[in-house]
Parts: structure tokens; sequence; C-alpha cells
């Protein structure tokens, strides 16, 4: 199991930026790598939304994964799965209200993604690449949570 952490500050309030970050729809809007969104389950965002997500990867080829909201507790929190090539991701995002200093009613934006392989391949892998793989998925969760306060 890997895990990688990333909080950001976001100068929005909680329900904007929970706003801007659950709507799926518009994901492509803001989010820099995204480049097609596919809902599959109706009805608002919350435990047991499914959505498919494609992305432009550094090398510039596309990947696309598929998502699951496991819990839900607006504003405040929700929990993430998607199932990888070789390995299994779970993403909590977690959204605080800064409520004192010099940034008060801004939003501290954290997201950690826990990853356990699910294959041999995934192992092995995990093992060979593993604090490369960590690095490539800090920077792809920190553009994200940049891309979401320019949004927000």
């Amino acid at each position: 199991m890997s895990t990688v952490a990333v909080t950001r500050l976001v100068e929005a309030p909680v329900v904007e930026v929970w706003r801007v970050f659950t709507d799926l729809a518009r994901r492509c809007e803001w989010l820099s790598t995204v480049t097609r969104v596919e809902l599959l389950t109706p009805g608002p965002f919350g435990a047991g939304t499914v959505w498919r997500e494609t992305r432009t990867m550094a090398d510039g080829g596309e990947i696309t994964e598929e998502f699951r909201v496991r819990e839900c507790a607006v504003p405040e929190r929700f929990v993430v799965g998607s199932p990888g090539i070789g390995a299994d991701y779970r993403m909590t995002y977690t959204f605080v209200p800064v409520i004192e200093g010099r940034h008060r009613g801004g939003t501290m934006v954290t997201v950690v993604q826990d990853g356990a392989p699910t294959a041999p391949a995934g192992r092995f892998l995990a093992l060979v690449f593993g604090g490369l793989a960590a690095r490539t998925v800090e920077g792809a969760l920190r553009r994200d949570l940049d891309d979401l306060a320019a949004a927000a």
C-alpha cells in the first residue's frame, strides 16, 4: 500500500469549493488535464455516484478511469474508489473552512490517495517504481488542486 497526501489553501468558502469540485459535468472546464467526463449515474453528487474521466498524461497519451463515490459528507469530505491496472486506488478529499487568520473564509483542501496492488504485476511495479510513482501522483494531485483554486 502506498499513500500520497497533498494539501492546498483555496481562497474561497467551503460551499463554493465543494460546488466546483463536485460538479462533475463541468470538470473539463477547470481541470487542465481532463478532456472528457461521462456521468454513469443520475442525480446529485453523493455516495454511489459513478463517472468516467479521461485525462491527458504527461507523455501526451490518454487514460480513462472510472470513479465511484464510496462515502460522502456534504460539504466536508468524500471518498472515491477507482480500480486501476494491477492496483486499486482510494482518494479521500476533505474541505476544512479557515476560521481564523489572514486566510479566514478560505478552505484547506486535502486529498489523500491510497493505492494497493491487486495483481502480481501491480506488486512488482510498486516495488520497482514506488518512489517515482508517488512523485508522479503527488504532482498530478497538486496540479488538480491548483486548478481547483483557480476555478473557485
